[in-house]
């Protein structure tokens, strides 16, 4: 079981993620590319919220497939466009996490591969 580390001399996490995750012997592990927001049909959606909820439903699919859950998600990295709805990406991380804390890092990016794209995110699970 994934545990949070958050050291007493440290100021705590800017928002809802874990500053470290600790994961003792797993047995699964579970790295992903960098999940985009590409419905089964190939269309992307217009809005980001849209968006950043496709991606997380993708990142489900593949934790489903994998034997794994969102609790068992240790770290995420998501790349957004420069200017793009922060607080809408961060949102829908929380969401998809239901309250789970995983480490968590948000770079902002020029562009993506795609045109469309205003998002992608990695994620690292193990149990």
């Amino acid at each position: 079981m994934p545990r949070e580390i958050s050291p007493a001399g440290m100021a705590p996490p800017a928002a809802a993620y874990a500053h470290a995750v600790l994961v003792e012997r797993p047995q699964l592990w579970l790295h992903t590319s960098g999940v985009v927001p590409v419905a089964l049909d190939g269309t992307v959606p217009d809005c980001m919220e849209e968006q950043a909820a496709l991606v997380w439903a993708n990142i489900a699919a593949l934790l489903a497939e994998a034997g794994l859950t969102t609790s068992d998600v240790v770290s995420v990295t998501t790349y957004v466009v420069v200017g793009e709805d922060l607080a809408a990406v961060m949102a829908a991380r929380d969401r998809a996490l239901g309250g789970h804390k995983s480490a968590s890092t948000l770079v902002t990016v020029p562009a993506l591969a795609r045109p469309g794209w205003r998002l992608e995110v990695a994620i690292v699970a193990a149990r």
